[in-house]
């Protein structure tokens, strides 16, 4: 019997190189761009702040770097990961140096994090990048992970208070060394594809052209219920468990760290199953799930083992859902304007993450419960699983 003929569109070595290296650079830089968060207690205490002006600080990196990704999205359309992976990653050595100097003063704090936000606008670079080398077949899982490169955060979240221990400015020293070594490599491995397409026209024009899609403001709503509601849970779970279950910070840190990395390993199951399924099916899946998990948890379980089952499954969920999405915007967008959508979409959904922690804690300080936070969550997941499903699986494939 003959053996089976190799298939036509089988991803090449250069696409796996690519792959490997934007994951790496994507967890480093993510690292990098949390450097704050997880020593914003020590930094609350050394510089005397209220309980806001420690949430500002941990806020601006974040936010700047989500809406830095619609124009590095768009420069990375013109201009190649080639070449923005490595700058970028370069650029981000210095905000990350800065902060140890700044650490005596407040407002250059909040300078230093403002371009420290640098480092969380990466993820727009990497998607061009693997959606142009991975074939249709393939990219769903490609881009799943890739996403995983989300890790670096949690990252941060474990290694940089430890770091930190042994010599205060370790954890910065370690970072820009190894985004050093990263740029360096990136520079020399990382590979356009020789047949991308350029876009010519200025950068307005195609942020511009990449808004008027009705798809990136669709697939902006589900990423931001998805991916939203993993920085969302990543931002406020700790809290919620310390308030609600009277856990120590030490054991809600962990439960917090455990929902993310359920998070980060099921984003490539859900591009790989929207490789073999349409991935708007698996988006309204994802959310569907979420949706009833989110019901059980309003009736605040027992945490063992209900609760906590709720939470990991709800985890699952989002993290699926944050896969499929992407897997669907490297089907329905463009070429060409993959990275500008991208840049729309990423910024959208890290965005997202900032509005249910605020109503949650207001919700909670009204009415000393947290059942309707999550049966709005349940809501809005439900919501964005029928129209992902009613809407969205109607779009074709690209060719």
């Amino acid at each position: 019997m003959k053996a089976p003929a190799p298939r036509a569109d089988k991803p090449s070595a250069a696409a796996y190189r690519n792959l490997v290296v934007a994951t790496v650079g994507f967890a480093l830089t993510f690292w990098a761009w949390n450097l704050v968060a997880p020593l914003s207690g020590e930094y609350k205490d050394g510089l005397g702040l209220s309980s806001f002006q420690q949430s500002f600080l941990v806020a601006v990196p974040v936010i700047v770097g989500s809406l830095g990704r619609i124009p590095v999205g768009a420069l990375t359309d013109k201009y190649g990961a080639k070449i923005m992976f490595p700058a970028v990653s370069a650029l981000t050595i210095i905000p990350v140096l800065l902060l140890i100097p700044a650490r005596d003063t407040y407002w250059a704090m909040l300078v230093v994090g403002f371009f420290l936000g640098l480092g969380g606008t990466t993820f727009a670079i990497g998607i061009p990048l693997v959606n142009s080398w991975f074939p249709p077949s393939d990219r769903g899982l490609a881009l799943g992970v890739f996403g995983m490169g989300m890790g670096g955060v949690a990252l941060s979240g474990y290694f940089t208070p430890r770091l930190a221990k042994h010599f205060d400015n370790l954890p910065n020293f370690v970072v820009a060394g190894a985004l050093v070594v990263f740029a360096l490599l990136a520079a020399v491995m990382l590979k356009d594809r020789p047949d991308r397409a350029v876009p010519q026209d200025s950068l307005g024009h195609r942020l511009g052209e990449a808004g008027k899609l009705r798809v990136t403001w669709e697939l902006s709503a589900l990423y931001a219920i998805g991916f939203g509601g993993i920085v969302a849970f990543g931002v406020y779970l700790p809290t919620y468990l310390k308030t609600w279950y009277e856990m120590s910070p030490t054991e809600a840190g962990t439960k917090a760290a455990g929902f993310a990395l359920v998070t980060v390993i099921f984003r490539p199951i859900g591009g790989w199953l929207s490789d073999r399924i349409h991935p708007a099916v698996v988006t309204a899946a994802a959310l569907l799930i979420c949706a009833l998990m989110a019901i059980v948890q309003a009736f605040d379980p027992d945490l063992n083992p209900l609760g906590t089952i709720a939470l990991l499954v709800m985890a699952a969920g989002l993290g699926m859902a944050s896969g499929s999405v992407f897997a669907l915007v490297s089907q329905v967008t463009p070429q060409p304007k993959v990275g500008s959508v991208t840049g729309i979409v990423g910024a959208v959904g890290g965005l997202g993450g900032f509005v249910p922690p605020l109503v949650m804690g207001a919700i909670y300080s009204a009415k000393d419960s947290y059942s309707i936070g999550f049966m709005l969550l349940s809501d809005l997941a439900l919501a964005g699983a029928v129209y992902s499903y009613g809407r969205m699986r109607s779009l074709k494939r690209d060719a």
